[in-house]
């Protein structure tokens, strides 16, 4: 049969366990061995913090001395302003032409050509603008050498003398011509363009080319060799209607006249007086006025005046600009007169500063993970000089710099309109601060590798 189960309880166990008592006695474990472990036990515990240790200060180490991400730069270029646009002002004559040397890089390159034109083109009568033509005529067959060269000297007889009251019953311009009077080719000249007088246009075309069909002859073959087909001269004054012409032509001829020094220093004279022909007053009254520098009136009467005229007009640039321009068929004198100097006004005016940046203008901003930031300015005005709505390009070039700190230099920015350029620095306002050590150990993440630590 089966030996009955013992009881088990907790006095048992503790049988158990004293019985086994011996076996955990220290009195069993031997001296030795129990330094050895306890020697091993604190060697293992002083390496694990030796290791500690070295991470950790390793960690220390590269956190503080990892490289960190270069500053994000951001920009953003200004807005490019548009310039006012000229408002030239308009002719109400029957044609009108403008031509503009020394803007062609403002203007185009037809400026220097006819930069502007109203009208219909066709011929006009243009009155006593002929003797301009007859003033070119006779030096080319008589040429003074300069401004102030004499040339021959003239002696007119009765037949020049007549011509006084030929003219005088037509209406015409006229100045004393006495039998025998005798003065230089260039006074000559300065009688016919300053005052008008047709009666000098008459009898100095005459004494030059012996009569008028063989001044008319070499007017037309002078017409033809400068290309001037749309130009009719019939007699040297300009007081019959048939003598006519374009506008183009007439921006030709003027420009031929203003390049002779002779007929040039005439027409530029205000007044002057000469001996046999009086004190002499230029009906060009707009000279000295609006820049305006010659050339000749014409008129026959209400609603036929003309003006030919030469400007010097310092606008700004580099150079002034030479204008010629021509109105035919005016209104009046006085209407005219305003058109033109309206017109002159209107050009010079279109030329203009534009204001590109203003000083401190933000152009961009520079930040870091580490939360410092500063801004990036126009270090500097600056305004470019063009004509009206020329449109303006900018460019913007910002550079790394060596440093971000207040005040340096990280680039420019370029505009160009026409053929200047402008250009201002972009520096920096504020300056980026270097990572904080606590940063640094609390963004790992943020820090170069550990490879780098010692670069």
């Amino acid at each position: 049969m089966t030996a009955p189960e013992q009881p088990v309880d907790g006095l048992s166990d503790f049988a158990e366990l004293m019985a086994h008592e011996q076996e955990f006695s220290g009195d069993r474990i031997d001296p030795a061995l129990r330094r050895r472990r306890r020697r091993r036990g604190l060697i293992i515990t002083a390496v694990c913090l030796v290791a500690l240790l070295a991470v950790t200060g390793g960690y220390v180490g590269w956190a503080l001395t990892a490289p960190v991400n270069p500053p994000a730069v951001t920009t953003r270029a200004p807005q490019v302003p548009v310039g006012e646009a000229a408002a030239i002002a308009t002719h109400t004559a029957a044609a009108s032409a403008t031509s503009i040397a020394g803007a062609d890089a403002y203007l185009g390159e037809g400026a220097s050509g006819t930069w502007s034109a109203t009208g219909t083109g066709e011929p006009l009568p243009i009155a006593s603008i002929t003797k301009l033509i007859t003033a070119l005529v006779i030096l080319d067959a008589a040429p003074l050498t300069s401004a102030d060269d004499a040339g021959p000297t003239i002696t007119f007889g009765k037949a020049d003398h007549d011509l006084y009251d030929v003219y005088y019953v037509q209406g015409a311009t006229i100045a004393p011509l006495p039998t025998g009077t005798s003065m230089s080719l260039h006074d000559a000249l300065a009688v016919m363009l300053i005052p008008s007088a047709s009666n000098y246009a008459e009898a100095l075309s005459s004494q030059i080319f012996g009569s008028q069909n063989a001044f008319l002859a070499a007017t037309r073959d002078w017409l033809a060799a400068h290309g001037l087909s749309g130009t009719t001269v019939a007699e040297p004054t300009g007081i019959s209607p048939r003598n006519t012409s374009t506008p183009a032509d007439l921006l030709a001829i003027a420009k031929l006249a203003a390049a002779h020094p002779a007929i040039a220093k005439i027409v530029a004279t205000s007044s002057v007086s000469i001996p046999g022909a009086g004190p002499l007053h230029n009906t060009n009254d707009l000279l000295g006025t609006a820049g305006i520098t010659g050339l000749k009136t014409g008129n026959l009467g209400e609603g036929t005046h003309n003006l030919l005229y030469t400007a010097t007009l310092d606008v700004g640039a580099a150079d002034p600009l030479a204008v010629t321009g021509v109105v035919l068929g005016g209104s009046s004198h006085a209407a005219v007169n305003a058109t033109v100097i309206a017109v002159l006004e209107s050009i010079r005016s279109g030329f203009h500063q534009v204001p590109v940046a203003t000083e401190g203008q933000e152009v961009g901003s520079i930040s870091t993970p580490w939360g410092s930031a500063a801004k990036m300015v126009i270090a500097e005005s600056a305004s470019i000089f063009t004509w009206s709505d020329t449109p303006i390009e900018l460019t913007m070039d910002i550079d790394t710099p060596p440093t971000y700190r207040d005040g340096t230099v990280v680039g420019s920015v370029t505009w160009t309109a026409g053929p200047n350029t402008v250009t201002a620095p972009v520096e920096i306002a504020g300056s980026i601060d270097q990572p904080t050590e606590w940063w640094r150990l609390t963004h790992p993440s943020e820090l170069g590798s550990l490879m780098d630590a010692g670069d």
